[in-house]
């Protein structure tokens, strides 16, 4: 620290803040003993090689938060068992009983670190695929040596656009017209397919209005790419759910039962022998991927929970998990509690429309703090999302400081569009 220059210390203190301002989300989580990074199937089709690799080695790159920070414990392996992969997400764990059958409940979401961000200042995808928001979810089930998990994905509309915030209540999104869409958005759907086999997009944004645009030309794109491996379907959830009428969420469910019921869940049997695998995943997306999204994504977890249990012999033929009132509770709060987490780690906020996610009807109290949530949201996106961004930038390695440049970003001057920064 010595040599540094006073206005050098003065950035470092900055340098430092940022540092503290990623570590004080909540979300980080490690383990010495398991693989965080990776799905059950992930790991159940794996070599022996794989299983005698590091958990650095071994770890999914786009969920490793801390790879940047590891890169020199990287480059030695005699120091691998030293350095544990950080992921980003939510993770929550239930001991829970039906019918006298005591069984494990997980769900983790990971957070990808490619194309990481906030709100408004990451949207779309890069030019290598990278969807801004995405978010890796399994629900997992542990019964008798038994393991079961379900897995769906989230992310932004996988071409370039973008929505920067300029004081407006909703920043009208921006299609570039400037760049060849159609490779990065195939380059999307590969890794996609190789990662997870079958897509099903479900794109639940407003099919008029600002956000008609990006549905229209989405929907183009999958028709253009003719990639038999990806679905489409387009489901207004602000129009179909207006008025309270929450109802209609079966209507979506109807639509895609067959998909899901073809897609089925993992499987593996007390012995290590795998039963069933899941064929495809269900890639759904609103305009943050947040709040619509996490309502469908819980729907549809517990329409493959329901046949998990059944067929692992918890519940009997005709139950229903909707019966079951303590283990109700738990599923409908641990998904809200994710919804929150994923909320706060891109809009700086709770997520909205938990209240249905909690109790399964949509209430004027729950209107009332979306409200709220949205105002605050309004405020952090305008007036401090700018510093947010450079942050996750600086932690994930985006930006690297470079002790002989004679002046860093932070002494740049900007005009005043900029002081939302």
């Amino acid at each position: 620290m010595l040599h540094l220059t006073d206005i050098q210390l003065q950035d470092n203190k900055v340098f430092l803040s940022m540092l503290s301002h990623v570590l004080s989300v909540d979300g980080f989580y490690f383990s010495t003993t398991y693989d965080l990074t990776h799905t059950l199937q992930r790991l159940a089709n794996t070599s022996p090689e794989f299983q005698e690799m590091s958990l650095l080695e071994r770890a999914d790159p786009r969920f490793v938060w801390n790879g940047h920070l590891l890169r020199e414990f990287a480059a030695q392996p005699e120091i691998h068992r030293f350095a544990m992969p950080v992921m980003h997400g939510f993770i929550t764990m239930h001991s829970c009983s039906i019918n006298g059958k005591c069984f494990d409940w997980l769900l983790v979401s990971r957070r990808s670190c490619f194309r990481a961000g906030v709100r408004y200042y990451v949207r779309g995808i890069d030019s290598e695929g990278h969807a801004a928001n995405f978010v890796e979810t399994e629900q997992i089930v542990h019964y008798k040596g038994s393991k079961a998990s379900f897995v769906q994905t989230r992310g932004s509309i996988p071409f370039f656009w973008s929505q920067r915030p300029n004081l407006k209540y909703k920043p009208k999104p921006q299609i570039s017209k400037s760049v060849n869409h159609m490779d990065g958005f195939q380059r999307h759907f590969d890794s996609q397919i190789i990662s997870y086999g079958k897509q099903m997009i479900v794109n639940l944004v407003n099919q008029k209005g600002s956000e008609k645009p990006l549905e229209q030309t989405f929907a183009k794109m999958v028709n253009s790419m003719a990639n038999g491996m990806v679905r489409y379907i387009a489901f207004d959830f602000h129009k179909e759910c207006s008025r309270m009428r929450w109802d209609r969420l079966q209507i979506l469910m109807d639509q895609l039962a067959e998909q899901q019921d073809e897609f089925s869940y993992f499987l593996v049997d007390s012995d290590g022998k795998i039963v069933t695998q899941q064929e495809g995943i269900f890639r759904s997306n609103c305009m943050d991927c947040l709040d619509r999204t996490n309502v469908i994504q819980s729907l549809l977890a517990r329409r493959s929970l329901q046949a998990q249990l059944q067929r692992l012999g918890v519940l009997h033929v005709g139950q229903r998990i909707e019966e079951q009132a303590d283990f109700e509770k738990i599923y409908k709060n641990a998904w809200a509690d994710n919804a929150n987490a994923c909320a706060k780690q891109y809009a700086g906020t709770g997520a909205l429309k938990t209240d249905y996610t909690r109790t399964g009807k949509r209430t004027q109290w729950g209107l009332i703090m979306d409200g709220w949530n949205s105002l605050i949201r309004y405020y952090k996106n305008n007036f401090s999302d700018g510093f947010r961004q450079d942050a996750i930038d600086l932690f994930l390695g985006n930006y690297s400081v470079d002790e002989v440049e004679p002046a860093s970003p932070l002494h740049v001057k900007k005009d005043w569009k900029f002081l939302a920064d």
